[in-house]
């Protein structure tokens, strides 16, 4: 059997073919436009996605027993605003999770409804990318549009909905909307009425493995797919990529360094910080998880590399790069703001400590450092949770550097895996498909076999000794810069 994985991303698609063992067969990515009608605007057409995925799944099953394709799973963009009328016509575009436009409504959940409250309701704070603050700018300029919704959903249960006709979201998704009550995995009903939204206009709540529909008739025709094929609710692409590399059960770890940088943390026990520095979250295992998110990581990197020192070449950037943990220059790496653990838009990117005999490595090794030791700020909110982390396992465009890594496995004093396939959100979508087919009992057992670490990296005693010194002087220059931010 054959199990598929739509990895909805935000400039494409990503779709892979998975054979029952784990095997990829095929994989495919299709792109799709991205619109910015005002600045710090951006959205996205959501036929475009149903559209590219149809013709996406034609391509990636070319040549194989089209028959024989049991399930299709998802991971996605999260938090994006999609919305649907009585006739089932989107009724504007989505607005997605990298969209800054509804800062004010952010400030009135934060500040006028309160920090405490939210936590109470959601285990969240507010975010501008999250859903509920969009749907509150929704009504309030576009309120006739408003008036029209009958379906809010997110931009991959778009893609279920036009696949299967089942209505549905899962819980880990959900969680970033701001309208789920994530411990009791159900909607807030405080939060409905805050946004002025009613049960029926939301999703079906499903766990991340479960079974939604089939495909409908004429789509099974036009795909040359059975149409006994299930579809399964999927994740939000965090906790999909999660699955994708095993970060599943008790205590696991998953460091991302993509474009944004992500700490991701499962746990069997619902847990908050008192700060509401990390997200807590619903996890696509059955259980939970802790995220710290980096709104610019591998970014950091390219920014440096591609506009600063006009070069594509990183690896001939770090080559020179030989003494870890003895750098004195510094880097903030809030170019874009920041999200955890400071959430602060106005955070700005910052070198410092450079003196004359600085050189150009250096200010490439701080780079590095500073992505390493923003993620560890969101690590020691997690340990002071009590959650005790001995290793990670580590993906995204960034893990391809052996430097990175190092510096990543020295600053937070972690032993980093490398794992064989690095396909993230697709390949979690399509593991959850094999689960909900039943070719696998659970999440956290497909995720156990699927994952083959290939490499560790080993923190060393010394260079962590040296790292703790310089990241205790790290921390200190946030809160001295904030007042000029």
């Amino acid at each position: 059997m054959y199990y598929i994985g739509v990895d909805l991303g935000t400039s494409a698609v990503k779709l892979l073919l998975m054979e029952e063992s784990g095997k990829i067969c095929n994989i495919v990515s299709k792109e799709y436009p991205l619109f910015f009608p005002h600045p710090g605007w951006s959205e996205q057409n959501p036929e475009d996605w149903f559209t590219q995925s149809v013709e996406g799944m034609k391509e990636l099953t070319e040549g194989i027993d089209r028959s024989q394709v049991a399930g299709i799973g998802f991971g996605g963009q999260m938090h994006g605003l999609v919305t649907l009328d009585e006739n089932d016509n989107v009724i504007r575009p989505a607005i997605l999770w990298n969209d800054g436009r509804s800062q004010k409504e952010t400030e009135y959940l934060n500040n006028e409804i309160g920090k405490d409250k939210l936590s109470q309701y959601t285990a969240n704070i507010a975010f501008a990318g999250f859903t509920a603050p969009k749907i509150l700018w929704m009504k309030k300029n576009e309120p006739e549009k408003f008036a029209k919704i009958a379906k809010i959903m997110l931009p991959k249960d778009y893609l279920a909905y036009r696949l299967s006709g089942s209505f549905c979201t899962d819980v880990s998704d959900a969680s970033g909307m701001l309208l789920l009550d994530v411990k009791n995995r159900c909607w807030s009903k405080e939060m409905m009425e805050i946004c002025d939204v009613k049960e029926e206009q939301l999703p079906k709540l499903y766990e991340s493995w479960e079974v939604v529909g089939t495909l409908k008739p004429e789509v099974a025709k036009e795909l040359g797919f059975s149409a006994d094929v299930k579809v399964v609710a999927g994740a939000g692409d965090n906790a999909a990529a999660a699955v994708g590399t095993g970060t599943v059960g008790d205590g696991q770890c998953n460091i991302s360094l993509g474009t944004s940088g992500t700490i991701f943390i499962s746990s069997k026990n619902f847990g908050v910080d008192e700060n509401n520095a990390l997200h807590s979250f619903c996890h696509a295992d059955g259980s939970y998880h802790l995220m710290g998110c980096m709104l610019s990581a591998a970014s950091c990197n390219k920014w440096w590399a591609e506009e600063i020192l006009q070069t594509k070449d990183f690896a001939a950037e770090q080559a020179p790069i030989q003494k870890l943990g003895e750098n004195n220059v510094f880097f903030l790496p809030y170019l874009m703001g920041e999200r955890s653990p400071h959430n602060n838009p106005d955070a700005r990117g910052v070198f410092f400590g450079m003196s004359m005999d600085t050189t150009r490595a250096d200010m490439t090794q701080a780079v590095l450092e500073g992505v390493a030791f923003g993620l560890r700020d969101s690590l020691e909110v997690a340990r002071k949770l009590g959650i005790k982390i001995e290793r990670t396992k580590i993906c995204g465009g960034g893990a391809k550097s052996p430097l990175w890594k190092k510096i990543i496995a020295n600053v937070m004093n972690l032993k980093v895996d490398v794992l064989d396939v690095e396909e993230g959100p697709s390949m979690g979508g399509a593991m959850l498909a094999a689960v909900g087919c039943g070719a696998y009992p659970d999440v956290e057992t497909i995720g156990k076999k699927m994952a083959h670490v290939v490499d560790t990296v080993e923190p060393e005693e010394e260079i962590v000794a040296k790292y703790e010194e310089k990241y205790q002087k790290f921390k200190k220059l946030y809160p001295a810069l904030k007042p000029l931010f």
